[in-house]
Protein backbone atom coordinates (compact mmCIF):
# COMPACT_ATOMS: atom_id res chain seq x y z
CA UNK A 1 0.00 0.00 0.00
CA UNK A 2 1.54 3.41 -0.78
CA UNK A 3 2.76 5.55 1.90
CA UNK A 4 0.87 9.39 1.90
CA UNK A 5 3.54 11.93 3.09
CA UNK A 6 2.81 15.69 3.72
CA UNK A 7 2.64 17.91 0.85
CA UNK A 8 4.95 20.31 3.27
CA UNK A 9 7.94 17.41 3.05
CA UNK A 10 7.05 17.17 -0.52
CA UNK A 11 7.62 21.15 -1.15
CA UNK A 12 10.84 20.66 0.95
CA UNK A 13 12.44 18.00 -1.37
CA UNK A 14 11.46 20.02 -4.34
CA UNK A 15 13.00 23.54 -2.76
CA UNK A 16 16.01 21.37 -1.60
CA UNK A 17 16.44 19.85 -5.17
CA UNK A 18 15.80 23.28 -7.00
CA UNK A 19 18.42 24.93 -4.66
CA UNK A 20 21.28 22.30 -6.02
CA UNK A 21 21.10 19.30 -4.11
CA UNK A 22 20.51 16.05 -6.12
CA UNK A 23 17.84 13.25 -5.29
CA UNK A 24 20.64 10.89 -3.70
CA UNK A 25 21.86 13.91 -1.32
CA UNK A 26 18.07 14.59 -0.85
CA UNK A 27 17.21 10.91 0.19
CA UNK A 28 19.67 10.59 2.68
CA UNK A 29 18.53 13.72 4.38
CA UNK A 30 14.55 12.56 4.48
CA UNK A 31 12.80 9.46 5.09
CA UNK A 32 11.18 9.02 1.82
CA UNK A 33 13.39 6.69 -1.28
CA UNK A 34 14.82 8.15 -3.32
CA UNK A 35 12.36 6.84 -5.95
CA UNK A 36 9.48 8.53 -5.14
CA UNK A 37 11.64 11.81 -4.76
CA UNK A 38 11.96 10.99 -8.70
CA UNK A 39 8.54 10.67 -8.63
CA UNK A 40 8.14 14.17 -6.67
CA UNK A 41 10.40 15.82 -8.57
CA UNK A 42 8.92 14.53 -12.80
CA UNK A 43 5.36 15.61 -11.15
CA UNK A 44 6.92 19.13 -10.34
CA UNK A 45 8.20 19.31 -13.37
CA UNK A 46 5.35 18.35 -15.50
CA UNK A 47 3.15 21.05 -13.68
CA UNK A 48 5.65 23.49 -14.01
CA UNK A 49 5.28 23.10 -17.55
CA UNK A 50 9.33 22.01 -17.94
CA UNK A 51 8.11 18.31 -18.90
CA UNK A 52 5.68 17.05 -21.26
CA UNK A 53 2.28 15.86 -19.50
CA UNK A 54 -0.83 16.19 -17.95
CA UNK A 55 -0.70 18.39 -15.30
CA UNK A 56 -1.79 17.28 -11.61
CA UNK A 57 -5.03 19.66 -11.79
CA UNK A 58 -5.73 18.61 -14.78
CA UNK A 59 -5.22 14.93 -13.62
CA UNK A 60 -7.57 15.65 -10.50
CA UNK A 61 -10.33 17.31 -12.74
CA UNK A 62 -9.90 14.26 -15.44
CA UNK A 63 -10.90 12.23 -12.05
CA UNK A 64 -13.58 13.60 -10.63
CA UNK A 65 -15.38 13.82 -13.94
CA UNK A 66 -15.24 9.79 -14.30
CA UNK A 67 -16.72 9.31 -10.78
CA UNK A 68 -19.12 11.76 -11.98
CA UNK A 69 -19.82 9.88 -15.24
CA UNK A 70 -19.74 6.25 -12.90
CA UNK A 71 -22.46 7.97 -10.89
CA UNK A 72 -24.91 8.84 -13.70
CA UNK A 73 -24.10 5.69 -15.30
CA UNK A 74 -25.48 3.62 -11.88
CA UNK A 75 -28.62 6.32 -11.66
CA UNK A 76 -29.14 5.53 -15.45
CA UNK A 77 -29.30 2.16 -15.25
CA UNK A 78 -31.96 1.93 -11.89
CA UNK A 79 -34.18 4.19 -14.06
CA UNK A 80 -34.17 2.33 -17.14
CA UNK A 81 -34.91 -0.57 -14.56
CA UNK A 82 -37.78 1.24 -12.66
CA UNK A 83 -39.18 2.21 -16.59
CA UNK A 84 -38.66 -1.60 -17.43
CA UNK A 85 -40.75 -2.86 -13.80
CA UNK A 86 -43.41 0.29 -14.21
CA UNK A 87 -44.43 -0.93 -17.99
CA UNK A 88 -44.80 -4.59 -16.59
CA UNK A 89 -47.16 -3.35 -14.00
CA UNK A 90 -48.91 -0.60 -15.60
CA UNK A 91 -50.46 -0.59 -18.65
CA UNK A 92 -50.37 2.62 -21.06
CA UNK A 93 -52.32 4.95 -21.35
CA UNK A 94 -55.46 4.64 -23.17
CA UNK A 95 -55.71 1.23 -23.30
CA UNK A 96 -58.84 0.43 -21.29
CA UNK A 97 -60.85 2.23 -23.35
CA UNK A 98 -62.39 1.68 -26.31
CA UNK A 99 -61.91 4.29 -28.84
CA UNK A 100 -65.02 5.98 -30.80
Amino acid sequence: MPRHYAPELCRRVIDLIESGKTVAEVAAMVEPSDQTIYNWWNRHLVDTGRRAGTPSIENSELLAARRRIAELEKELVATRRANEVLKEVVPPKGSSRPSR
